[in-house]
């Protein structure tokens, strides 16, 4: 641990032009405190740091030019369920902002932390006939506790949650802390009568963080769609809610042959309707060719800083048109740097609460 600790000390002390014999006298401290209970304290100021560079080091981000731009809440001195979601509805409000999204993390304590079982903040249901798959079994617990849906398409799931030592809870967000865009196109009216929609920010919530050898297993964090994230992926991959032929009955295109090339331009045509959609809402999104220059201008200036760019190809290169990015012509390193956020390792598939 002091290994890792030293090294992200001094890479802070280094980047931010502290005082090394400060720095010397920080490390000191924190060799003592690892002798003496096993672990140490990172101070704000290191939380703060450690929570933006594991955004800048985050091989599947393709925004990671904004890294600076990040909020950073310290909530490891939560302990209560009022506290806890006090601070939970805080954050989903302060980083919509009324729709001009803002990079926000809420970092909890590390050794005993709330537990949160959803994959973000904000998801919809996932039911056995409607809904988005991919939430299924949040959507069992969540039913499991007590909790009972509209049995939509987007029925927005609770906060499961569970602090040390209590059970499994869940909550049901205010009905205006969310905000929802609803799913449009001006030039083809039938694709509003679907009722599709999204929500306006993404938190994930089933990562960790890890900063100088210590890890936080909650650490909620966002920052803003990039729009085939939603049209792409959430809408049309067959295993989410698989809409690319309803959407194209929408956009009057007939068949679906891979010869006509109907499903490029429903996918298209798709984009634009949601991209349109956040902005006529006045919600922060970007579109994917915007991201990739954004990529690159921040590939630009790590070079500046002699600081190789590593990253995860099959997720930087956008799912629509890629080739027109460069970060579809040239790969990348896949290693992980610290600090970082990480996968949770898969849990038993078995009811958790035996």
């Amino acid at each position: 641990m002091y290994k890792e600790a030293k090294a992200f000390i001094e890479r802070m002390y280094i980047e931010c032009d502290l005082n090394k014999a400060e720095m010397e006298e920080r490390l000191t401290h924190i060799k003592r405190e690892i002798d003496a209970t096993g672990t140490y304290t990172h101070t704000q100021d290191e939380l703060t740091f450690g929570a933006k560079l594991a955004w800048r080091n985050s091989n599947r981000c393709i925004g990671r030019a904004h890294w600076r731009s990040l909020n950073v809440v310290d909530a490891r001195d939560i302990s209560s369920d009022t506290q806890f979601l006090s601070s939970i509805e805080s954050h989903i409000k302060e980083a919509t902002n009324d729709g001009n999204v803002k990079p926000y993390i809420t970092i909890y304590h590390p050794s005993h932390p709330p537990r949160i079982y959803n994959n973000q903040l904000i998801r919809y249901t996932g039911y056995e006939d409607c809904g988005d798959p991919m939430e299924k079994r949040v959507t069992q617990l969540a039913q499991h506790l007590g909790w009972q849906g509209k049995h939509s398409d987007f029925d927005i799931l609770p906060l499961i949650y569970q602090m040390p030592g209590d059970t499994i809870k869940y909550y049901n967000y205010p009905s205006d802390l969310i905000k929802e865009v609803p799913i449009a196109h001006p030039n083809y009216p039938k694709l509003a009568q679907l009722g599709l929609k999204w929500y306006a920010v993404p938190i994930i919530s089933n990562m960790d963080l890890q900063i100088g050898g210590i890890t936080y297993p909650t650490a909620p964090f966002n920052g803003w769609y990039m729009v085939t994230e939603i049209a792409v992926r959430n809408f049309t991959d067959s295993y989410r809610y698989n809409l690319l032929p309803l959407v194209a009955q929408a956009f009057n295109f007939n068949s679906l042959k891979n010869n006509t090339f109907n499903k490029d331009r429903a996918l298209v045509e798709l984009n634009y309707a949601v991209y349109h959609s956040f902005k006529a809402n006045k919600v922060s999104m970007v579109d994917h060719l915007t991201a990739a220059k954004q990529f690159e201008t921040f590939e630009r200036t790590e070079a500046k800083h002699n600081r190789e760019v590593t990253g995860k190809w099959s997720w930087l290169a956008p799912p629509l048109s890629p080739t027109l990015t460069s970060n579809y012509h040239h790969g990348y390193k896949h290693a992980m740097k610290d600090p970082n956020f990480y996968y949770k390792k898969k849990e038993s598939r078995g009811c958790p609460f035996h």
